[in-house]
């Protein structure tokens, strides 16, 4: 399985790095498209940080590749969560759970 990533924060993409060696991390939101096609689509797993900005937005193009899409964010900011799910999502989870299962989910 390819990962495509999309986390900003230094720590996290530290943990995603080491959960899936090999993984491919985008700079931007705007570039996991590409960077999915580019994968291979449907063979694709994408990890997005649903709380930076600009990620819920590209979600719909994600999911159209047929790539898997699992997003983490903060357990208490409900309205994104939700977002994600309705956006397609295959899981999304808070982030403690998200890092708790990242063998799991990615391995």
């Amino acid at each position: 399985m390819t990962v495509v990533a999309y986390v900003p924060d230094l720590m996290d993409r530290s943990r995603v790095s080491a959960a899936a060696p090999g993984a491919v991390l985008a700079r931007s939101p705007r570039q996991l498209p590409a960077a999915v096609a580019e994968a291979g689509g449907a063979t694709v797993t994408v990890v997005v940080d649903l709380s930076r900005p600009g990620v819920l937005e590209v979600i719909p193009a994600l999911v159209a590749t047929g790539a898997r899409v699992v997003g983490f964010g903060s357990h208490v900011d409900r309205a994104v969560l939700e977002g994600a799910r309705a956006a397609g999502c295959a899981q999304v989870l808070a982030r403690s759970a998200f890092f708790g299962r990242i063998g799991e989910l990615l391995g």
